[in-house]
């Protein structure tokens, strides 16, 4: 597995304005509205169901109980409560909510190392657009993977999905197409040290692809919903460069490759 540490920025022009909002705008939510993960009510009223958003129509369940197959500790499962408005507003929603701290303070980080550059090189407004479509592209991946496998009306599609891990991964598909060659810093199987981005990047696709194809199979993926991060990371790779068009977002392949001697790095 692959985790970042740090970028290199020098090259950066700008301040990432957008990007903090975006980071400050998921905890606000993640605090004050969910409670830190503790308002099931707000959690399960706005999550995006694949189910609500094929057919259009809300859904309300009763909570359950569902039984721990090894401890045999019962848990009990929160209902999906009714939407305020139109169930395709869950699709936005959804992409500012999490789960847990661990996952929040996960995507977080992640935002924080890749999207300075590409806010940086495809400008605050390009950059907000930019998120937000990758985003939906990558809620829409899960949806309709979702149902094709499982059917509109299963168990599986009942199933509530939220997280920026989607949109995030848009970020880190446009950037791995931006920035091929800029050197990040990451723990690599246990190990510091600095990789390409193609490297870096490509390794953490590779895992999501690999993770997620049991789910072909009708299996478990352990929660994860590995169709959204595969959906937005094509779509960065998609639209980055039609989100860039006009701007000056050339990369030398020798910008980082070559001259590590004259990297900043942010830690």
């Amino acid at each position: 597995m692959v985790f970042p540490i740090a970028d290199d920025n020098s090259d950066r022009r700008n301040f990432p304005v957008v990007n903090i909002v975006l980071i400050g705008i998921n905890i606000f939510v993640f605090v004050f509205f969910q409670k830190l993960g503790n308002d099931d009510d707000f959690t399960y009223r706005f999550s995006t169901v694949p189910e609500e958003i094929v057919t259009g129509k809300d859904l309300v369940t009763p909570p359950t109980t569902v039984t721990n197959e090894i401890t045999g500790e019962k848990v009990r499962v929160p209902g999906l409560l009714p939407t305020p408005g139109s169930v395709y507003f869950t699709l936005l929603m959804s992409m500012f909510m999490h789960g847990s701290i661990m996952h929040i303070a996960g995507n977080m980080w992640f935002l924080w190392i890749f999207g300075d550059n590409v806010e940086d090189a495809l400008g605050p407004l390009r950059y907000l657009l930019f998120y937000l479509v990758s985003g939906l592209a990558a809620s829409l991946a899960h949806v309709f993977l979702t149902v094709a496998v499982y059917g509109v009306h299963s168990q599986e599609a009942d199933v509530p999905s939220l997280g920026a891990s989607g949109a995030i991964s848009g970020v880190m598909g446009g950037y791995l197409l931006l920035f091929p060659f800029k050197r990040v810093t990451v723990i690599l199987f246990r190990l510091l040290t600095d990789v390409p981005a193609w490297v870096a990047v490509g390794i953490w696709f590779g895992f999501q692809v690999l993770s997620g194809l049991p789910m072909l199979g009708g299996q478990d993926t352990g929660g994860v919903a590995y169709a959204a991060h595969i959906g937005g990371f094509v779509a960065g790779l998609a639209l980055v460069k039609v989100f860039a068009i006009g701007r000056d977002v050339e990369q030398g392949p020798t910008a980082a490759w070559y001259q590590p001697q004259r990297t900043r790095r942010r830690w």
